[in-house]
C-alpha cells in the first residue's frame, strides 16, 4: 500500500492527509471545495455525489480513507470494495458499519471502518485493558470532546461533525449488560466523572462502541460506551430534541446548534476506560485516563479532537502498509494491539 486517497479535506481531512505524506504515502486529497491553502500533496476537486467521477479517481489508489459524513460512506465503502483496494473510514454509523461487514466477507483489501476517536482509539484501549485480566467483569468506556472553557448552559462547542453528533445523540446504543446484548436509548444512564478534579457527566450515545458486543459477548458480562460532557449538558439536549420535537428534524437540529455553539481553538479531549474484573485471583481496577489538548502537529497547532481522531486512522493505515495488521476482510478496532499503534510514527503522538 502506497498510493492513498482522502476524501473529505475538512480540519480532520487535511491534517490526516498531511500526516500520511508525512508517513511516506503518495497522498491524493479529494473534495469538492478543496482547501484554500497550499498543501504539500495534488488535490483534485471533485463532485463526491457522483459515483463515475469516483470510481475514476480511485483507479489508480492503492486505498481510500473517507473522512466525509457518514451517509456517504457506504457507496464509497461499495466503490473501494469493487476496485480491490484498502478502505479506511471514521464512521461512528452502526448501519453503515454493518453494511461495509457485508462487503469485508467478498473483499479483496481490507475494509476498515471506525478508525477514529470513538469509535476507535478507545476501542484499542479497551481491548487491552479486558486483556490483562485473567475475568474480565466490565469494561466501561468514555470519551468528551469539550472547549477547555465553557459557557453557557449547554456548556459545549461543535468541533465536531454536526451530523454525527445528531446522529449520536438520538440513535439507539447497543451494550451488553448482564451478559446479554440490549438496545438503550441515548443520553441515559447518567453518571459522574471526574478527570483531573474537573467534574463531568457522562450518559449513552450510539456508535461509541463499534463491534464490541459482538466480540466480547460470552465473554464480558457488561460493557458500554457514553460521551462525557460538561454537568447539565444531558439535560439541555433532551429538551431540545425531545421536548422540542427537534429529534424529527435532524438537519435543522445541527444547523441550529452549530450556529449557537461554534468550533473553538482551545478544545481539550478526555478520554477515561476502566475495566474490571479478576487477576491472579484477586479483583482488580484498570484504568486508563488521559486529557488530550491542542499540539503542534505537521508545523501547525491542532485542536485536541483534530489531532486525535487523524492521528489514530494514520496510526492504523501504517501499521497496515507494515504488515502489523491484516490486508484482507473486516478490521475490528479490538483486534489492533495497543502498544503496536503506540509506536507507529503517528500514533506515539498519543504517548507524549
Amino acid at each position: 500500500m502506497k498510493k492513498i486517497a482522502v476524501l473529505g479535506l475538512g480540519k480532520i481531512g487535511t491534517l490526516a492527509a498531511e500526516l500520511l505524506h508525512r508517513s511516506g504515502f503518495e497522498v491524493t486529497g479529494i473534495d469538492m471545495t478543496p482547501p484554500r491553502e497550499a498543501l504539500a500533496f495534488p488535490v483534485k476537486s471533485l463532485d463526491l455525489a457522483q459515483g463515475d467521477q469516483v470510481e475514476d479517481a480511485l483507479s489508480t489508489q492503492d486505498a481510500v480513507l473517507s473522512c466525509l459524513p457518514f451517509s456517504l460512506n457506504a457507496k464509497l465503502a461499495e466503490i473501494a470494495h469493487a476496485q480491490g483496494i484498502h478502505y479506511f473510514d471514521l464512521t461512528e454509523d452502526v448501519p453503515t458499519t454493518k453494511a461495509i461487514l457485508e462487503l469485508s466477507k467478498t473483499s479483496r483489501g481490507l475494509m476498515a471502518p471506525q478508525c477514529g476517536l470513538a469509535p476507535g482509539f478507545v476501542g484499542i484501549i479497551g481491548a487491552d485493558l479486558i486483556a490483562s485480566l485473567d475475568d474480565c467483569r466490565s469494561c466501561k468506556m468514555r470519551v468528551g470532546a469539550l472547549p477547555q472553557n465553557p459557557t453557557g448552559m449547554m456548556g459545549y462547542a461543535f468541533n465536531w461533525s454536526p451530523e454525527g453528533v445528531v446522529n449520536e445523540y438520538l440513535n439507539d446504543c447497543e451494550v451488553i449488560e448482564g451478559g446479554e446484548i440490549k438496545w438503550v436509548s441515548a443520553m441515559e444512564w447518567l453518571e459522574d466523572i471526574y478527570i483531573d478534579g474537573v467534574r463531568l457527566e457522562a450518559f449513552t450515545t450510539s456508535g461509541g462502541l463499534g463491534t464490541m458486543c459482538e466480540t466480547y459477548l460470552g465473554r464480558v458480562d457488561n460493557i458500554d460506551y457514553k460521551t462525557m460532557r460538561y454537568p447539565g449538558h444531558a439535560a439541555q439536549m433532551n429538551f431540545f430534541f425531545h421536548e422540542l420535537l427537534m429529534r424529527d428534524h435532524r438537519k435543522e437540529a445541527g444547523e441550529i446548534l452549530v450556529n449557537a455553539k461554534p468550533p473553538v481553538q482551545d478544545d481539550v479531549v478526555y478520554v477515561h476506560v476502566a475495566a474490571e474484573g479478576m487477576q491472579n485471583g484477586r479483583l482488580q481496577r484498570r484504568e486508563f485516563v488521559r486529557g488530550y489538548r491542542p499540539i503542534e502537529v505537521a508545523g501547525q497547532q491542532r485542536t485536541a479532537i483534530a489531532w486525535t481522531t487523524a492521528a489514530s486512522v494514520v496510526a492504523v493505515i501504517e501499521m497496515v502498509r507494515d504488515g502489523t495488521l491484516p490486508s484482507q476482510g473486516f478490521l475490528r478496532q479490538e483486534d489492533i494491539p495497543l502498544t503496536a499503534f503506540l509506536q507507529t510514527p503517528t500514533g506515539s503522538l498519543y504517548a507524549g
